[in-house]
């Protein structure tokens, strides 16, 4: 059944909230028998492919989640001795974060997991498939980014 324009633009962030939760879901899984979620793995992920160390504020912009939350986030990967915090330029406040030999063995499991969902998922597109879903997705990010900057 052929949807029309307007129910197409109603149903389209249910549709990539549902497909954003069911590929957690589908890494989540993949990476349980780890004792890995979410929580853990996306911080480690986002302080590995940093091109420069990150601070704590930098850290919680790209997960979009506020200074209280990551504290607690590092608090619990640095106890698991995933991370490390180290003051930056003698300035108690600033702290730096650098990923410890446990936190990469487990971004290796992580990345394992994700390229196994991502070929599992992606199966039957094209690269023209991929582009033009890329490009929507990264105009709606630009667009919600616009919002939030009015808003603030």
């Amino acid at each position: 059944m052929t949807k029309r324009p307007g129910q197409l633009r109603d149903g389209f962030g249910s549709l990539v909230a549902r497909a954003a939760r069911q590929w957690r879901r589908s890494v989540d899984r993949r990476l349980q028998p780890f004792g890995l979620t979410e929580a853990t793995w996306l911080p480690l992920i986002h302080i590995a492919r940093a091109p420069a160390p990150m601070r704590q504020k930098d850290l919680a912009a790209s997960l979009v989640l506020d200074g209280s939350s990551v504290v607690r986030l590092l608090d619990a990967l640095e106890t698991a001795g995933l991370i490390e915090r180290r003051e930056e330029s003698g300035d108690r406040r600033a702290k730096i974060i650098t990923v410890t030999g446990r936190g990469l063995a487990v971004i290796e499991q992580v990345e394992a997991a994700s390229r196994e969902v991502r070929a599992a998922t992606l199966v039957g597109l094209s690269d023209q498939d991929l582009e033009g879903a890329t490009r929507v997705l990264e105009l709606v990010c630009r667009n919600l980014a616009a919002e939030q900057d009015r808003e603030a």
